[in-house]
């Protein structure tokens, strides 16, 4: 095996079998390639570890790395081949001390959010017009300034009131809160903007106190979080009812543009004006039409007079044309009926000679039909088996009930009843024959 290709091996088992973790150590021995990327040593009292980090991973970081300086980095363990040196290639780098920092808001989310802290159903909307906005914020902060810009630029007629707390700093959490009750036993705002620049995990920890995002879940009044920069995320922006990426970004979130409204304004007073012009060119064409179709009350009169004449003619015409029909039909029925009545005996005595050869033919049916069932019924009674039986004759069932017309169907000992004329009998079979 040759050494690259042992040094290539040892490589591949040092990137399978050692995943990423955070290491803890010293920084010595730091040089800033000019390519951008940085090498150091990593050590405590009993060890040390090259590193690299290398200029994409290096352009994320806000940290000023000097040697002597405590820090911890999320690094992957390699060989460097080319001369056989294990290192640590380093993604991300923070300073010693701020990983406890993160463990603890991390827990304090976890437990927040399993009480319900930042469950949406519990936030209230901002209103859409406020008539009061409040700002908690330190007077110095430059974030200040350019929420006050902003919300004059956007609607200048709200009126601020600003309730001064630090933001930074031992006993800074405690001033915010008072802060926000101020407010809410003010109850003269509408809406509270908590704000605050940018900075570090330990310049933005007040907004990750406990005490501060109670504080917020408990006020009457709705809280915009407008705190550091968008990548920034505290305690405080998930138990807010909005969280705006920036303070400028809050102030935008909690007033209306007035431009923006006067442009809408102008937009639906000519959405309104398009109707109404055309429901008034309407009336007015409607009015011109009706006028020309106004008539002088007596020119009306005239008319109406008109036509009553009219269809009183077409009345007494219609009434004379029914009587000509009635009369009509009277003196037709009446032809018919003198026709009809030279008929009428005529007629009678036919109907009187068609009963009789009715009633005669049914006599004779009737007769005829007596003589042929009297005929069915003696043949009937001759072929009845009980006048066969009276002459002598019997009937042999075997045990099944069954007729027996042959006595090879018998069994010798088999019983067998005999139907006689009068009565019946049980016999038993003794002998048989053909």
């Amino acid at each position: 095996m040759q050494v690259s290709e042992l040094a290539r091996a040892i490589n591949q088992l040092l990137e399978g079998s050692v995943p990423l973790l955070w290491v803890r150590g010293e920084i010595s021995n730091l040089v800033k390639a000019s390519s951008g990327h940085w090498y150091f040593a990593l050590k405590d009292d009993q060890a040390q570890v090259r590193c690299v980090m290398f200029r994409q991973k290096i352009s994320l970081q806000d940290h000023v790395l000097e040697n002597g300086v405590q820090v911890e980095v999320f690094a992957s363990a390699s060989l460097y081949e080319a001369r056989g040196d294990f290192q640590l290639i380093v993604e991300q780098l923070r300073p010693a001390g701020l990983g406890a920092l993160y463990e603890q808001f991390a827990r304090l989310k976890q437990r927040l959010e399993k009480e319900g802290l930042f469950a949406s159903g519990r936030k209230r909307p901002l209103p859409r017009f406020p008539k009061r906005i409040g700002i908690i914020t330190s007077i110095q902060a430059a974030a200040l300034r350019d929420v006050l810009s902003v919300l004059k630029q956007r609607l200048p007629s709200v009126p601020v009131i600003l309730y001064p707390a630090p933001v930074q700093g031992i006993g800074s959490a405690e001033k915010v809160v008072q802060a926000i009750e101020t407010a809410n036993s003010r109850a003269e705002c509408s809406v509270l903007i908590l704000c605050r620049g940018g900075g570090s995990i330990e310049d933005l920890w007040t907004f990750n106190e406990e005490i501060v995002a109670r504080a917020i879940a408990a006020s009457r009044i709705p809280v915009v979080s407008g705190i550091g920069h968008e990548t920034d995320f505290t305690i405080a922006d998930f138990v807010a009812d909005e969280r705006a990426p920036t303070p400028t970004a809050a102030a935008q979130r909690v007033v209306p543009d007035r431009l923006a409204l006067l442009q809408g304004l102008r937009d639906m007073s000519q959405h309104l004006m398009r109707p109404m012009r055309n429901r008034l060119r309407n009336a007015m064409q409607t009015l011109d039409f009706l006028q020309r179709r106004i008539v002088h009350p007596a020119e009306q009169m005239r008319r109406k007079l008109q036509q009553l004449d009219q269809l009183q003619q077409r009345m007494q015409r219609n009434l004379e044309h029914v009587l000509q029909e009635k009369h009509w039909r009277q003196e037709s029925l009446m032809r018919r009926l003198s026709v009809a009545g030279h008929d009428f005996h005529r007629l009678s005595d036919r109907h009187n000679h068609l009963q009789e050869r009715l009633f005669q033919g049914m006599r004779t049916g009737q007769k005829q039909r007596m003589e042929k069932l009297d005929a069915l019924m003696q043949h009937l009674a001759l072929l009845n088996p009980e006048r066969v039986l009276a002459r002598g004759y019997s009937l042999v069932q075997d045990e099944t009930g069954h007729l027996v017309s042959d006595a090879q169907r018998l069994e010798l000992g088999a019983e067998i009843n005999i139907v006689f004329g009068k009565g019946w009998a049980r016999a038993r079979v003794q002998d048989k024959g053909d």
